[in-house]
C-alpha cells in the first residue's frame, strides 16, 4: 500500500472572494466547502488571518473557525494561522480557550509571526515593526495561559486555563522550524506560497526536535498550492486563478479571485512569471493519475507526516471537485 493512503489529509481556507462576488457569498462557500471537507475524510480545516487584502474574507479568523465548528461535527477546526504579534497573547488564549470549551477535542491553534499583510495595515493592527522578535516570548506566555492553573498566577484566561489546546508553529522559514523543534511542537510548512526553505526547515525541525509533554516526536506538516479537475487540460485552466492570484501579490495589487483564462500569455511578463513560478513550485496540478504522481512525489521528497492543500478555484464548483480529487488520491 502506498504510503499516501495512510497518512491525513487536511485543507487549508482563506475565505476566497470571487470577482463580482462578495464577502457574505465567500463566507457561506467556505462553510459548505468545511462540511464537504468532513464529509470526504479530511482531518482539518485550518482558516488563515489576512487583513487588507481584496480577496480573502478570513480577517476575523477566530470567529470564523467557531462558525465552522459549529456546522461540522468531528473534523479538527484551526489557524492556518494566528499571527500572535498582532494579538496580545491573553487575547488568544481566551479566544481559544472559549472554541475548546465550546467544541472539545477538536481546535487546532496554528501560530505565525508574519503580519498577515502590508506594512501600512500593521501599523493599523498597532503592531510594532520589530514585533516579530518577540514571537517565542510570545508563545511561551500564551502556553502559559493554556496551561493547567497553578499557585500565584496573576492573570488567567478564563475560559482557557487548562484547556491545553494543541499549538503548532508555522513558518517558512528556518526560524520557525527551530523554534518548533526546540518546544518539541509540531511544525507546518508554508510551502503553499514560499516553498524555497521547505527541504532545509524540514531537516532542521527533524534534526533539533526535542521532545515534550505534547509531542514525543517531530510531526511535520506541509502546505502546497492544489488544483484537481476531471483531466490535466481542465486543471491547467482552472490553474490560471491562482496564477493570477500569486501576479497581484508580485505586482503589489491583490485583487478578488479571478475567472480562470485559456492561458497567462500575454498576461504576465518573462520575470513575473519567473516569480510567480518559484512561489509556486510545489503547486500539484492535474487530473486524477497526475494529481496522485504528484503527490506521492512530496511525500517522497519530503517524508511529511500530513499534507494540507489550498485549492483556488474561480467557480464553487470547481473548488469543490478539486478536494474530491484530493481525497480520492489520497484514499486510493
Amino acid at each position: 500500500m502506498s504510503r499516501l493512503n495512510a497518512i491525513p489529509y487536511s485543507l487549508l481556507d482563506l475565505a476566497p472572494v470571487a470577482e463580482g462576488g462578495s464577502a457574505a457569498e465567500a463566507l457561506g462557500n467556505t462553510m459548505r466547502l468545511a462540511q464537504q471537507a468532513e464529509a470526504l475524510g479530511f482531518t482539518r480545516f485550518w482558516l488563515a488571518e489576512h487583513h487588507n487584502i481584496p480577496g480573502v474574507a478570513s480577517s476575523a479568523t477566530a470567529i470564523l473557525i467557531g462558525q465552522v465548528a459549529a456546522r461540522t461535527t468531528r473534523i479538527r477546526v484551526g489557524s492556518g494561522g494566528i499571527m500572535l504579534p498582532n494579538h496580545a497573547p491573553l487575547i488568544v488564549a481566551e479566544q481559544f480557550g472559549t472554541l475548546e470549551t465550546l467544541f472539545p477535542g477538536r481546535i487546532d491553534l496554528g501560530l505565525g509571526r508574519a503580519p498577515g499583510t502590508d506594512p501600512q495595515t500593521a501599523r493599523a493592527l498597532r503592531r510594532d515593526a520589530f514585533a516579530g522578535d518577540a514571537f517565542p516570548d510570545q508563545v511561551a506566555e500564551l502556553q502559559g495561559y493554556l496551561a493547567p492553573a497553578g499557585p500565584g498566577r496573576p492573570v488567567t484566561a478564563v475560559p482557557g486555563v487548562g484547556t491545553a489546546v494543541p499549538i503548532w508553529l508555522l513558518g517558512s522559514s528556518l526560524f520557525g522550524a527551530g523554534l518548533a523543534a526546540e518546544l518539541g511542537l509540531p511544525f507546518a510548512f508554508a510551502a503553499h506560497f514560499a516553498p524555497a526553505a521547505l527541504h532545509e526547515a524540514l531537516a532542521l525541525y527533524r534534526s533539533r526536535f526535542q521532545p515534550s509533554a505534547t509531542l514525543a516526536a517531530p510531526y511535520a506538516m506541509v502546505g502546497v498550492p492544489f488544483v484537481g479537475a476531471d483531466s490535466d487540460a481542465r486543471a491547467r485552466v482552472l490553474a490560471t486563478t491562482m496564477y493570477q492570484k500569486f501576479l497581484g501579490l508580485v505586482r503589489g495589487r491583490p485583487r478578488p479571485m479571478a475567472p480562470p483564462l485559456d492561458g497567462m500569455d500575454g498576461v504576465w511578463l518573462p520575470h513575473e512569471e519567473s516569480a510567480v513560478r518559484a512561489m509556486l513550485a510545489c503547486a500539484i496540478v492535474g487530473g486524477p493519475a497526475t494529481v496522485r504522481a504528484g503527490l506521492e512525489r512530496l511525500l517522497d521528497a519530503t517524508g511529511a507526516d500530513e499534507i494540507m492543500v489550498t485549492s483556488d478555484c474561480f467557480h464553487f464548483a470547481d473548488r469543490q471537485r478539486s478536494c474530491e480529487i484530493l481525497a480520492e488520491a489520497m484514499r486510493g
